[in-house]
């Protein structure tokens, strides 16, 4: 008997075969209209956006990365800020600080949603403060796999300290707190349209919403080199940050379906959750939220059943993924910024512990059924 096809961790092919005719019509009216830079469907992926999210403005960006570097120029974060944010994260929400030459402080998460954990980071802002050498500026919060902060905490933290708070929502747009779509619980947030992303581009595009009008204008300028009312009136260093037509249609498209998505991705997530919850740790779900379910976590009991796991899982046809293998303060590239008397214990811990599973909406139910399938026949063998 013939092996049954490996399952896609990421099925962009199938995606687009579903969503080819209205990504095709749309893109073909670009082509027709040649208006490539800044054309109409930036403006109408713009207003669909925030009208989503129920913010009051939506700014098109090239990338989620320059998303978070344009919020902090437009503070003026530089040289002695000092910026807070998960150790727990893609480095992408740290990188951006170290470009405009300010620290990035790592803050430990929470053990069980992985979200930054405000006891964590109140102590942190009040070492810096108390060491007075940087200036405590900036708290991002990170909605991380899908799953919302704690932005009820986060803002009364920020409040407490007179600080900004930005929202790194690459991970989870379409999520929601309290009953509310993300997007509007910090002064700022930021949008991810890698092709990864629950709402994915076809190559990268970001976005940045507010409900600030001088913070819109002022990213407007930021993302065209910073200019003012005409091309060539510059009042302020920006950046080449535009989200290219092409990609707001293919976005505008796939948003026809966006909703349809997350509830497949829902419909997977509550699977794995029933077919696994007694054989591993399943997501802990962070109370009056929705996930947008950009990844799903679980928790394996040490480095070694995880990968033994993984490896069962491949030899099945069934693919996974580490989300992520080490804490932000232990890679190369930040290890300076960092106080290695300092622990993070639950960031340290996580990279030995976590497995990515697929989850997107083009997974059929025998999909699912076969990871779950492989993952109990895996932990039986284990207690045999």
């Amino acid at each position: 008997m013939s092996k049954p096809a490996p399952i896609a961790f990421l099925d962009l092919p199938r995606q687009q075969a579903r969503l080819e005719s209205g990504i095709r019509s749309r893109v073909d009216t670009v082509m027709k209209h040649c208006r490539f830079v800044m054309g109409p469907e930036v403006v109408e992926l713009e207003e669909r956006l925030a009208a989503y999210c129920g913010a009051s403005y939506a700014i098109g960006v090239s990338s989620g990365t320059d998303a978070l570097l344009m919020v902090l120029m437009g503070e003026e974060i530089g040289p002695g800020d000092a910026v807070f944010l998960p150790a727990f994260t893609y480095t992408a929400t740290a990188e951006v600080v170290l470009l405009l030459g300010a620290t990035p402080v790592f803050v430990d998460v929470d053990p069980e949603t992985f979200q930054i954990a405000p006891a964590s980071l109140k102590a942190r802002i009040e070492a810096i403060d108390e060491a007075d050498d940087l200036e405590p500026r900036v708290i991002i919060g990170v909605d991380l796999f899908g799953q919302p902060a704690p932005w009820n905490e986060l803002r009364a933290i920020a409040d407490q300290f007179g600080l900004f708070l930005l929202d790194d929502c690459a991970q989870s747009f379409g999520g929601a707190y309290h009953g509310r779509k993300l997007g509007r619980e910090a002064v700022a947030s930021t949008l991810s349209f890698f092709p990864s992303k629950p709402l994915g581009a076809y190559g990268d595009g970001g976005a940045i919403l507010t409900d600030d009008p001088e913070r819109a204008e002022l990213y407007r300028s930021l993302r065209t080199h910073g200019e003012g009312r005409t091309r060539y009136e510059v009042l302020r260093i920006g950046i080449n940050g535009r989200l290219d037509t092409l990609q707001a249609a293919i976005l505008l498209a796939k948003l026809d379906a966006f909703e349809d998505e997350l509830a497949r991705r829902e419909e997977i997530a509550s699977s794995y959750d029933a077919g696994l919850r007694d054989v591993v740790k399943v997501p802990t779900r962070v109370p009056n939220t929705q996930s947008a379910w950009a990844i799903y976590t679980i928790l394996l009991p040490d480095a070694d059943a995880r990968d033994s796991l993984q490896s069962t899982l491949a030899r099945a046809g069934v693919p996974s993924a580490i989300y992520y293998p080490k804490p932000l303060h232990f890679q190369p590239a930040y290890r300076e910024q960092h106080d290695e008397t300092i622990s993070l214990p639950v960031a340290e811990a996580l990279g030995a512990h976590v497995l990515a599973l697929p989850i997107h909406p083009e997974l059929t139910q025998e999909e699912v059924e076969r990871v779950i399938e492989a993952i109990r026949n895996w932990s039986a063998s284990r207690t045999k």
